[in-house]
């Protein structure tokens, strides 16, 4: 079973991610992110929750800001740098948004449905898997 943490500000959405998650057979954990707790990947200590999972679903807006979620993106690929991160951005996406590089991340632009989040999470396990193969959503 795949494991998935989904950080989001949101928590309304959070838990509507988790569940739609959960019935799609993920195994799935919550975070409320920097926003509602500290972070240790914000302080360059490694997420005991990141470790956990073997894909990460991350808020754009998860520090509430997108220079912070770009601090984040970089801290998680720093500490946690096998990890495949799905990144939804319900509104606005930041235009540092990247499928290739260091801070590469499956994006998920619009309303992340539970559909489009486990394609997300699947293309980002495969590009993990071959690094070689570019993300496309």
């Amino acid at each position: 079973m795949t494991r998935v943490l989904v950080v989001n500000h949101d928590t309304d959405l959070a838990d509507q991610e988790v569940d739609s998650l959960r019935r799609r057979g993920y195994e799935v954990r919550e975070c409320l992110g920097p926003v509602g707790a500290m972070c240790p990947i914000l302080s360059a200590h490694p997420c005991a929750l990141a470790g956990w999972a073997d894909v990460l679903v991350y808020d754009a807006w998860a520090t509430g800001e997108p220079e912070g979620a770009k601090d984040l993106i970089q801290g998680l690929r720093t500490l946690h740098a096998g990890v495949p991160i799905v990144l939804s951005a319900t509104g606005m996406e930041p235009a540092w948004i990247t499928v290739t590089g260091d801070l590469r991340v499956t994006p998920v632009v619009g309303l992340p449905s539970g559909e489009r989040l486990a394609a997300a999470i699947e293309s980002a396990l495969a590009a993990a898997r071959n690094p070689g193969t570019s993300v496309t959503l």
